[in-house]
């Protein structure tokens, strides 16, 4: 089967929807299937071998260049391909190129338009290379924000086109008016030019039919799948002191990251020291270093900076060792995750997780055996739930081998990639 996934690269950072979107074009071409992945906006940085195509289309400097001035929407393709140059997008990227929703908001509405839109030259140029170089038999688009190009591509190629949903409303949501309004009206028109969507999550199905005005049954569920080699394989110590606690995800204030700071005070305060210890991963935007520079004056104030300790980025290696070094993971999201890729590679490694109960979470939590739930929002019910696990090593230690057993056996990327090719049979 001959299928185009297209991506939405998100620039130096490690990105949980980049990350899916490779595994499941590597797992599906493991499978003997011609997959190419095509990059958008930025290049894609996976934490695994890479097989995104060199090239990208709707490059983040045209995109927004022909938004915001006209005559760049009419230079020649060659003057387009130097700015669509991988090299010169993450060199931009480095700078800390904005992807603020409350200053994209026109480019957003735009993008949306499709061939109505300032980028439409950008579109000629996928579909060009779609019809010439590859002749895909199905496209998926990596998220509704580019259903606009759908028309286009089912006029000029007369293929199928399914569209991944992977917590966009999340950007959508704030998007300043009139372009929040503008933007989901044109989300609910072009919706109807999608053959079918696939959501991670039953709840973000749910949600995504509501939002997006389409029938639930357009909405297929395919379960995140994760690329295992490496994971699970050392024997993780679960009784070894002190207690770590970790957080692994993106730093900013929609993952949680303060309540778990809070959550631990509350319990360093109760236990006293060198009882615990956090253990913080994860990528730190240039627009959330204030925040994450409030949250150190808090640890210095409260006298923890040798109780937290903030690791940096880490890589695929560097990521499975950190999950074997924790007793529990936590990432208390103040949204509704629909995804919770992070959730998975803790169980896979045999670590239990404690998270809020709501989004895709119970959902995974049911599925795995792998934590328990706590009240969202409230630093106290995630302290109350992390110190209930430090207190019942057998439970804890219950936890994480049910999880570990059901994502090896259930959320693997061959698990993935078998599911999501029965939906794409459905519309071939």
């Amino acid at each position: 089967m001959r299928i185009a996934h297209i991506a939405a690269g998100a620039g130096g950072m490690y990105c949980g929807s980049c990350i899916h979107d490779n595994t499941l074009a590597a797992a599906l071409q493991k499978n003997g299937h011609k997959v190419v992945l095509i990059p958008t906006y930025m290049p894609l940085r996976t934490d695994e071998t890479n097989v995104s195509i060199n090239q990208i289309f709707y490059g983040g400097i045209n995109v927004y260049l022909q938004d915001k001035f006209a005559l760049f929407r009419h230079t020649p393709w060659t003057v387009d391909r130097f700015l669509n140059s991988p090299t010169l997008l993450n060199w931009v990227s480095k700078l800390g190129a904005t992807t603020d929703a409350k200053v994209l908001g026109a480019l957003t509405v735009s993008v949306l338009k499709g061939e109505q839109g300032h980028q439409k030259k950008e579109l000629a140029k996928l579909v060009k290379w779609l019809e010439d170089f590859f002749k895909p038999k199905l496209v998926l688009l990596p998220n509704s924000m580019f259903v606009g190009i759908a028309k286009e591509i089912k006029r000029e190629l007369a293929v199928p086109v399914l569209c991944a949903v992977q917590g966009e409303d999340i950007f959508l949501e704030q998007l300043v008016e009139p372009y929040k309004s503008q933007a989901l009206k044109q989300l609910r028109e072009r919706a109807l030019d999608i053959d079918a969507f696939i959501a991670p999550s039953q709840y973000y199905a749910d949600f995504m039919a509501e939002y997006l005005n389409i029938p639930l049954e357009k909405i297929h569920v395919v379960r995140l799948g994760l690329n295992l080699q490496g994971h699970g394989m050392e024997q993780f110590k679960q009784n070894s002191k002190p207690f770590v606690i970790g957080y692994l995800a993106r730093i900013c204030p929609e993952k949680g990251l303060h309540l778990l700071i809070e959550a631990f005070y509350q319990l360093r305060q109760k236990l006293g020291p060198d009882k615990i210890l956090l253990k913080i991963a994860g990528y730190l935007d240039k627009k959330e270093e204030l925040y994450f520079n409030n949250l150190k004056n808090q640890i210095d104030a409260r006298g923890l900076n040798g109780d937290i300790k903030y690791i940096g980025e880490v890589d695929r290696l560097q990521k499975i060792i950190f999950l074997n070094n924790l007793h529990v993971l936590s990432v208390p999201t103040t949204y509704k995750e629909p995804k919770g890729l992070f959730v998975l590679e803790a169980l896979a490694n045999g670590v239990p997780v404690v998270q809020p109960r709501h989004g895709s979470f119970p959902e995974l939590i049911e599925a795995t055996g792998g934590g328990i739930l706590v009240e969202p929002e409230s630093p106290s019910a995630i302290a109350e739930g992390i110190e209930y696990l430090m207190n019942d090593a057998e439970c804890r230690e219950k936890l994480g081998r049910q999880g570990k057993e059901a994502v090896h056996r259930l959320f693997s990327d061959k698990v993935m990639a078998e599911a999501t090719l029965e939906v794409y049979k459905k519309y071939l």
